[in-house]
């Protein structure tokens, strides 16, 4: 039996899939939203993960990619869009498969016991929190703390943030940072890195750069030389 997260508006859908995948012996649990989803997410540690891309608070992208930053759970994208484009994304986007509506039941539930076959181990560092020195990061909430002072950071320094919150105290080159942060088309865009890493420090108050540290000519570290 696979414990299965559902996160669809649908509540026809839903109603549908909470009575047929548990006949096919899967425990279903349900999220309406992508805020929801997160949560359900992080709290119930779903075997699989089933994801609308059309959701009513947040893009299911985004909710992919925000999963991806703590958990390797499998996830399956459900869509109304078949475009390529739009399937590019969310393979890129960490999604592991992706299936459009209108499909059978017979074909999800195979689609999730191929995932289930292929699923990543978890990482030993698989966290939702991250914690360096007085800095704590809420990855499943996107939330940032300094001091327990809130941080009002945009999504893009977020995730700068959490990524070298999660190799802390380690150098990451440019071209790893940008390729993890801002994609697989980019490597070589020092200058946005220094204009984020600028705004960065001073959100932190770590105007002296000891806390987000400069590499010269190599890349950045969050956290102890």
């Amino acid at each position: 039996m696979a414990r299965v997260l559902v996160v669809d508006d649908d509540r026809s859908l839903l109603r549908v899939l909470r009575l047929s995948l548990p006949a096919r012996g899967h425990e279903v649990l349900a999220a309406a939203s992508g805020q929801e989803g997160l949560s359900r997410a992080a709290v119930d540690s779903p075997d699989v993960l089933v994801l609308d891309l059309g959701l009513p608070d947040l893009d299911g992208l985004e909710v992919c990619r925000r999963i991806r930053q703590w958990s390797q759970v499998p996830i399956i994208v459900l869509s109304a869009t078949g475009s390529e484009d739009r399937k590019v994304a969310a393979l890129d986007g960490g999604a592991d498969d992706y299936v459009t509506k209108p499909f059978g039941m017979a074909e999800l539930d195979a689609r999730i016991r191929a995932a289930l076959r292929h699923a990543r181990p978890a990482t030993l560092g698989e966290q939702a929190e991250l914690a360096v020195g007085s800095l704590e990061l809420d990855l499943v909430h996107h939330e940032a703390r300094s001091a327990g002072r809130p941080l009002d950071l945009t999504a893009k320094e977020f995730d700068l943030l959490a990524f070298l919150a999660r190799h802390a105290g380690k150098v990451c080159t440019h071209q790893m940072i940008l390729q993890e942060v801002w994609g697989a088309g980019y490597g070589s865009e020092a200058q946005y890195l220094r204009v984020y890493v600028h705004r960065l420090r001073h959100k932190l108050a770590d105007r002296d750069g000891s806390l987000l540290r400069t590499v010269p000519g190599v890349g950045y570290a969050l956290g102890s030389n």
